[in-house]
């Protein structure tokens, strides 16, 4: 799998370091991969990326051009603690259907397979369909670095935030939109007729902005809707676009 870089986080701290800084329960390592995010103090998106143990050590797996920001934000964290950051050149596999040995199934749904960091090929698929039918969001393209939030862009719904653990950078205003009065903005799923650049505004039947267009594929997209003006005339563009029954 191009595009990912992987690092090794090793130290007698490395869980409660993480822990205090991430969206998902480290605790939940024990149990396989993670998937989780780094948010800014106002709790909009830094960086989305997956965790495993390793032995005495954890492996993060980020996209590549997410790796040098987010590793400048971990060494700041870092201070005192016990812990050492180091790019390794592990490469990632991904496959379709169950884990098989040695591989981690995907937290966020299981229509995404398995991830291995063992050295082994991986499948070819036509991943980014796979991942749009999935509701599945990407950064750069769905998920925006210090924009999206990650409870509008469906973080809780794939696993990618736990409200459980504790505190978290960014906690506070992520806590406070899962307690309000139902959000009224969020990425959604959603059937498209035609194409549209990525970003194109969405209008409604009456004209009014909606949001705007982001992945598509296979007749499907996620869009950023504003959910009180959704209606069955919206248009990106020349595209038309239909919320997708289950969101």
């Amino acid at each position: 799998m191009s595009g990912r870089k992987v690092f090794r986080i090793s130290g007698a701290d490395r869980e409660d370091y993480l822990q205090n800084l991430v969206t998902s329960d480290v605790a939940r390592l024990k149990d396989g991969l993670i998937w989780t995010a780094l948010l800014t103090p106002q709790g909009k998106y830094l960086a989305d990326f997956f965790l495993v143990a390793d032995g005495d050590t954890i492996l993060l797996d980020v996209a590549e051009g997410l790796a040098k920001g987010l590793m400048q934000r971990l060494q700041m964290y870092r201070l005192r603690a016990a812990v050492m950051i180091e790019e390794t050149d592990i490469s990632v596999a991904r496959g379709l259907g169950g884990a098989p040995v040695g591989a981690f199934s995907d937290p966020r749904d299981p229509g995404l397979g398995w991830r291995a960091y063992d050295g082994r090929g991986g499948e070819a698929a036509d991943w980014d369909a796979i991942r749009v039918a999935a509701g599945v969001p990407e950064s750069g393209i769905d998920l925006l670095p210090n924009e999206t939030y990650p409870l509008e862009a469906r973080f809780e719904r794939l696993n990618g935030v736990d409200f459980k653990k504790g505190c978290f950078v960014g906690q506070e205003v992520t806590a406070r939109m899962k307690h309000k009065a139902k959000l009224r903005k969020g990425l959604r799923r959603v059937h498209v007729t035609g194409e549209a650049p990525v970003g194109t505004k969405i209008l409604n039947g009456k004209g009014q902005a909606v949001g705007a267009l982001h992945s598509q594929s296979g007749g499907l997209g996620l869009a950023y809707l504003r959910l009180d003006r959704v209606d069955d005339g919206m248009m990106a563009g020349d595209a038309a676009v239909r919320l997708h029954e289950d969101g």
